[in-house]
């Protein structure tokens, strides 16, 4: 059972991370095309994407095979009509980068349990 636990979290959270990682880059393309003309904001939507996956069940091949096919930078859709908005964008920036740190801890922690778990709870 343990097992699973721990795949799944490190699943969800190596996905999340890879999610935040996209995301930045979209962010990126969205700051550096500001000023091109027709250009369409680009955003990651890691929660419509995993929804996408079904939530009948979350096992660690799923998710696996998840990151592979499913994850994906994609324009924002009708909300994004205009011109991008480089305050806009610089918040999304900080909020993804702050979120990315969460998750980096979220797994350190993961991980810290797991070792503790391996030496048999000794230092």
């Amino acid at each position: 059972m343990t097992e699973g636990i721990e795949g799944i979290t490190t699943s969800v959270l190596s996905l999340a991370l890879d999610a935040a990682v996209l995301r930045q880059q979209a962010i990126a393309n969205n700051i550096a095309n500001a000023n091109t003309a027709g250009y369409v904001r680009q955003t990651v939507s890691f929660d419509r994407q995993l929804e996408a996956l079904g939530t009948a069940r979350a096992d660690p091949s799923r998710l696996a095979r998840f990151t592979h096919t499913a994850l994906h930078i994609e324009p924002a859709g009708a909300d994004a009509a205009g011109p991008v908005q480089l305050d806009m964008e610089v918040a999304r920036m900080a909020q993804n980068a702050t979120h990315y740190q969460a998750l980096l801890k979220g797994i350190e922690k993961q991980y810290g349990i797991l070792a503790v778990a391996v030496a048999d709870g000794k230092k």
